[in-house]
């Protein structure tokens, strides 16, 4: 019987990750500043090499000046000696500016991707991937990344150097004391390579976490009054708490183990310093060595010791950053896969026909849509009513390419949504929804979206049209005044004539209504069914209702039931067959007639 084993990645096949990542890294976000970059390292070489002429100038001082009494050397090396610190103090200010640019650069650039390619990926990946997971990548991934690698380079540009100059200067001071005092660095080896990988796996860990806790945030703030009304308080902080206990763990392991290095380097360094003094003190005692000779390779031993340890350091944060960059370029290589054709054909002109012909629709296992077929014609409105679940919105989403149907056809003008440009065809609808869709801006730039050709007049005859204009008077900016996040500073009426003012304002040919009024009291309600009235005027509407007084005097009326159709004509066509939807408006009517009568 065999018995299965994990067995660890080799060093080389790490190695080969490590590069490729690095790689990656460089060819998509740093190449573009490698001048600024390369500045900087030459910079910190400089500040790095000037430990070694300071720990040099320790000899001189010692024999010539104070053993040898040699008073013009005592300037030489004071002289010598300010201009280090001198040059260290320009080349370290000037390379921390630089690479404050570099980073803070390439961190914004790869914020921009990141969202911009976001957007562009199908809205099934954002149905799996919560917004507060999405966030914490955008932001704390990127600062860690952005942290990292300047950091790592920072370390390579100037402590590597120091290292090595300090290590030229205790060589030539003598060799085999710097062979006694490297005695502990094969210690270093099998614990580096352990921690390499231990800190890799603690540090996803960690920002799995971190997402989790992310989406915890942001379902909680989006969900406050809710948790308010159900007393959840204690509930969501106790989950909370769970989350960030666990994180506390995992990033107290991944710290744990990116120590471990400078730790053992600690211990290599103090065997190597017990060895040298053992080793060269008895040389100095019968006159072989003197004691410039001594001070100058103590004190060269002693500077190495601090950037050495922040070499060791990068070990453990390269796999941190590594862990993120994964990350990050798992996102990036998502692709979406509703695109538009190679060829697009023309968009068809006017408020065209809509036609559906048996499209059918899963969602994993489960049914929306199966074989829906009907016709909305050009230029007047058609209600799609039934049930929730229905299959109602999902129609809405397969005239957008939202989602893509699995089977049947979907055509406006008689042209194939998959043969029209993506951004063309949801160019050609406009949406008004039951929660209006409203950023953390001015009224006036929740209209505008942007649009920088719309005149005042303009701007004045849709807010009219859409009675905005009819309670700027009660804002203290008017037209300015903040919508606060999400629209919280509107009513929900208010919010709705908002949405029906950009609606007005975009003017298209196609209107989709989804539940437009149907969260509204009686005064809202009328004030918006007028501007919805006005809005799709001349154009091809499609509305989705539960309330089927709303839906009374659209041409058309298409009954949906499990996703299927299952009556289509006029609302008195419909009563009199006494069917489905007869049922549907005798139960609304018999329940409101309740509710008056109660």
């Amino acid at each position: 019987m065999t018995t299965a084993t994990t067995t660890p990645a080799p060093a080389d096949t790490i190695r080969a990750r490590d590069i490729q990542t690095f790689r990656w890294l460089w060819r998509s976000y740093l190449r573009r500043y490698r001048w600024i970059i390369v500045l900087a390292v030459v910079l910190m070489s400089v500040e790095g090499a000037m430990l070694g002429v300071l720990s040099y100038m320790i000899r001189p001082m010692f024999d010539q000046v104070f053993v040898g009494g040699d008073g013009t050397a005592l300037w030489f090396v004071g002289l010598v000696i300010l201009g280090c610190f001198v040059v260290r103090a320009i080349t370290s200010a000037s390379h921390r500016i630089l690479m404050m640019s570099a980073s803070q650069r390439a961190a914004a650039r790869m914020r921009s991707d990141l969202l911009r390619h976001l957007m562009q990926l199908d809205s099934a990946y954002h149905q799996i991937n919560p917004p507060g997971q999405l966030i914490e990548r955008m932001q704390s991934d990127v600062t860690l990344v952005n942290q990292s690698w300047a950091s790592i380079l920072v370390s390579l540009g100037r402590d590597l150097v120091t290292v090595l100059v300090l290590f030229g200067v205790a060589l030539s001071v003598d060799w085999q004391w710097t062979l006694v005092a490297l005695i502990g660095t094969p210690l270093l080896v099998l614990p580096a390579l352990v921690a390499q990988r231990y800190v890799r796996r603690r540090s996803v860990n960690a920002r799995d976490l971190a997402g989790r806790m992310a989406t915890r945030l942001d379902e909680v703030f989006h969900g406050i009054n809710p948790i308010k009304l159900n007393a959840l308080e204690t509930y969501q902080s106790s989950r909370y708490d769970s989350l960030t206990h666990a994180r506390v763990r995992a990033e107290v392991r991944a710290t744990a183990g990116q120590v471990t290095v400078p730790a053992m380097i600690d211990v290599m360094t103090g065997i190597g310093f017990c060895a040298v003094l053992i080793y060269g003190g008895s040389e100095i005692i019968d006159g072989t060595k003197t004691v410039g000779e001594f001070m100058s390779f103590f004190t060269a031993m002693a500077l190495v010791f601090d950037p050495l340890r922040r070499l060791g350091q990068t070990s453990g944060l390269w796999q941190v950053a590594r862990a993120s960059i994964d990350r990050l370029r798992g996102m990036l290589a998502e692709r979406p896969t509703l695109l538009s054709p190679p060829v697009p054909r023309p968009v068809p002109a006017g408020a065209p026909e809509i036609r559906l012909h048996d499209v059918a629709l899963t969602y994993g296992d489960l049914p929306v849509l199966r074989g829906v077929s009907f016709v909305a014609q050009a230029g007047r409105t058609t209600a799609l009513v039934g049930a929730s679940g229905a299959g109602k919105s999902t129609v809405f989403n397969v005239l957008t390419r939202l989602v893509e149907p699995q089977g049947g056809r979907v055509s406006i003008g008689d042209v194939p949504v998959q043969d029209l440009d993506l951004g063309a065809l949801r160019g050609l609808f406009s949406v008004v929804t039951q929660d209006a869709a409203l950023f953390d801006e001015s009224l006036r730039d929740n209209i505008l979206l942007g649009r920088t050709d719309v005149s005042d007049d303009r701007l004045r005859t849709v807010t009219e049209a859409a009675h905005v204009s009819d309670f700027l008077p009660q804002l203290s900016d008017g037209l300015d005044s903040p919508a606060g996040p999400r629209g919280s500073n509107l009513s929900g009426g208010q919010r709705q004539r908002v949405a029906i003012a950009r609606a007005l304002l975009r003017d298209t040919p196609i209107l989709l209504l989804d539940e437009a009024t149907s969260a509204l009291d009686t005064m809202s309600e009328a004030l918006v069914q007028s501007a919805l009235d006005r809005l799709s005027a001349g154009r091809t509407t499609l509305v989705i209702a539960h309330r089927l007084s709303t839906v009374r005097n659209a041409d058309s009326i298409v009954v949906m039931d499990h996703g299927r159709v299952v009556e289509q004509g006029t609302h008195d066509d419909l009563l009199a067959l006494g069917g489905f939807y007869a049922d549907l408006y005798a139960m609304q009517f018999k329940s409101r007639d309740d509710t008056n009568h109660d």
